[in-house]
């Protein structure tokens, strides 16, 4: 590849647009650029990588058994309405019409189609296990795609199905997609840990994350201190206290209402309550207090449903914890409107006693009320009193408003915040582990589907016996042109891109330097002899300075840099390895050997 002819600009200035380091790199570089908000075109060099990344997958999938095929972008409604998720996706999914009235979408993810052409030619237990795969393109209508291809609305996936007969023998199927990737992300050059992950829209049981640490990342990720526990933080489990005996309980002080005027939020009661009902033993805290946080579920046919969440008074409700907790609803404000139909409801001090669907038989607002894990069986709360300007002290869950997983009530809900800190849910009564948090970008997820799309779409087979069994099926999905920019987001430095060698678009990047008619045939020589010994080489041959061919080659991002100069009279080019910086001058015969 010669820089003269080579289809590439490179910028010296960031897109205006560009937030984090690999969009900048990739777009400066001159990887890919922006067709429309969230779509890229890729251009040759970016290719080459995307290309590479996809060769790997495809190695890892086919050594485990797994069989290529691909289906098409523009897919049908109707097997994405039998499975549900023609509503379940909302506006996230792409959909249109043909010239006849026909319902179409582009496709986010394939499991419909799978399923369906399984069924179409399988029926026999004598053909399982089967484990299918494609890498293809993927449209999700992303309400704000950010940082260029991490975060795309069209993006290149692979996305492979597991299918079996048996529980036994999904976990079998499991267990070898989730080592294919373990030496998939090796391969890729990539630090990463895999976590605990909740399913979402895609259903299913087991299910956990690959993700590869970065700052940038959108997934916030709790690791354990003392053990291997690891989760995705809309994945972890809260430790709850232990619940009061029922003697313990007997022995609480009664409920009391008190005045507390001028105080709506959890900072002015704590303030208050210092201040005119101090305590004996410490002060009163965020934590002694029960928020009651409202909100209003858009369930996928347009239905809104208000929804009362209590947590501790010292943490914030998780947008996103909340939002994995009732998927596929989503989340809207509650607003001033909904107060109006809700008139029992006093804005600022609403409490425990007019929440929860069975409080509409005594005229509450009969608002389904779900309950943080830690409000648990004899925990004495500081809450509203259901009157302006009124609290009520000292009131007891289990004794005066049903727990968190009592009968009686609504239910629990894990939408608290997760905080450095809290106790491991593993090892915490064990070893003392406690959580820190870190964030990452998602390049794997696989799931445990289990029959869900089978039995939505009639996918079964005759079992040894002649009986008809539903298949259980696993997906497993990976990141292709998100992991081209996770791995720019993890090896570059203040110059530029550094590719690892599996995935460069070339291996060496010859540069050169000088105007020397013998400099620049010895250059095409040696960029000879490179390429004839099996090495993929870009030849900087074009009519520029110095500078600015070397500050190229370091945006970039080659593995390896020979700049062939000043010393070539004597012999000798420079060899610049791109990883580490270091510099060292080689014999121009020893080059191909010692590169090769």
């Amino acid at each position: 590849m010669r820089m003269s002819s080579l289809f590439l600009r490179t910028l010296r200035d960031d897109p205006a647009d560009a937030e984090v380091p690999s969009h900048k790199l990739l777009v400066r570089a001159g990887y890919v650029r922006r067709a429309a908000p969230g779509v890229y075109s890729w251009l040759p060099l970016g290719y080459r990588v995307l290309r590479k990344v996809e060769a790997i997958v495809r190695e890892e999938m086919e050594a485990i058994g797994a069989q290529e095929v691909h289906f098409p972008a523009l897919l049908p409604k109707e097997p994405y309405a039998a499975s549900g998720r023609w509503d379940d996706y909302g506006d996230n999914l792409f959909r249109l019409k043909d010239r006849k009235g026909g319902d179409y979408l582009l496709g986010p993810t394939h499991e419909e189609m799978f399923t369906l052409l399984v069924k179409d030619l399988y029926s026999s237990y004598k053909d399982l296990p089967l484990y299918l795969f494609q890498i293809q393109t993927k449209y999700r209508d992303e309400a704000r795609p950010r940082a260029g291809i991490l975060r795309g609305r069209e993006f290149v996936m692979k996305d492979s199905y597991s299918f079996d007969t048996s529980d036994e023998g999904l976990d079998a199927s499991y267990r070898a997609h989730r080592d294919a990737y373990l030496r998939t992300f090796d391969r890729l050059g990539l630090d990463f840990v895999v976590v605990k992950a909740v399913s979402g829209a895609m259903g299913g049981s087991a299910s956990e994350e690959f993700l590869t640490p970065s700052p940038v990342g959108e997934d916030t990720y709790v690791r354990c201190t003392a053990c291997d526990y690891a989760a995705n933080v809309e994945a972890v489990t809260t430790v709850a206290p232990p619940a009061a005996t029922p003697d313990e309980l007997a022995a609480l002080p009664a409920a009391h209402v008190e005045d507390t005027p001028g105080t709506p939020t959890i900072q002015t009661l704590v303030d208050h309550a210092n201040a005119a009902f101090p305590r004996d033993d410490r002060p009163w805290t965020g934590a002694d207090t029960l928020k009651n946080v409202l909100v209003v579920l858009v369930h996928p046919d347009g239905t809104r449903e208000p929804l009362a969440i209590g947590v501790p008074g010292d943490r914030e409700v998780d947008a996103k914890r909340l939002a994995a907790a009732v998927e596929p609803a989503t989340v809207d404000a509650f607003t001033d409107d909904d107060f109006r139909k809700h008139p029992v409801l006093a804005k600022g001090y609403i409490g425990p006693g007019v929440l929860g669907t069975a409080s509409a038989e005594r005229g509450g607002s009969g608002i389904r009320y779900l309950l943080d894990p830690r409000v648990v069986v004899g925990t004495a709360w500081l809450t509203g009193a259901d009157a302006d300007g009124r609290h009520v002290f000292d009131l007891v869950a289990g004794r005066d408003f049903p727990a968190a997983g009592e009968v009686g009530g609504d239910g629990t809900i894990e939408a608290a915040e997760v905080r450095d800190g809290d106790p491991c849910p593993q090892c915490a009564g064990e070893r003392g582990g406690t959580l820190e948090s870190a964030r990452g970008i998602e390049m794997g997820h696989v799931f445990q589907l289990g029959r869900k799309y089978a039995e939505a779409l009639g996918l079964t087979v005759l079992d040894e016996n002649g009986k008809s069994v539903v298949v259980t099926m696993g997906s497993y999905g990976i990141g292709v042109s998100r992991a081209v920019a996770a791995i720019a987001e993890s090896t570059h430095d203040d110059k530029g891109l550094v590719w690892p060698r599996a995935v460069a678009p070339a291996d060496v990047h010859v540069v050169v330097a000088g105007k020397d008619p013998a400099v620049a045939e010895g250059a095409e020589r040696l960029a000879a002899d490179l390429d004839a010994a099996g090495l993929d080489v870009v030849l900087d041959d074009r009519k520029a300075s110095m500078g600015v061919k070397l500050n190229d080659a370091e945006l970039v991002g080659l593995p390896t840099v020979v700049v062939v100069g000043k010393r070539f009279a004597d012999g000798y080019v420079e060899v610049v390895d791109r990883r580490t910086g270091e510099r060292r001058d080689v014999a121009l015969d020893d080059v191909v050997a010692e590169l090769g």
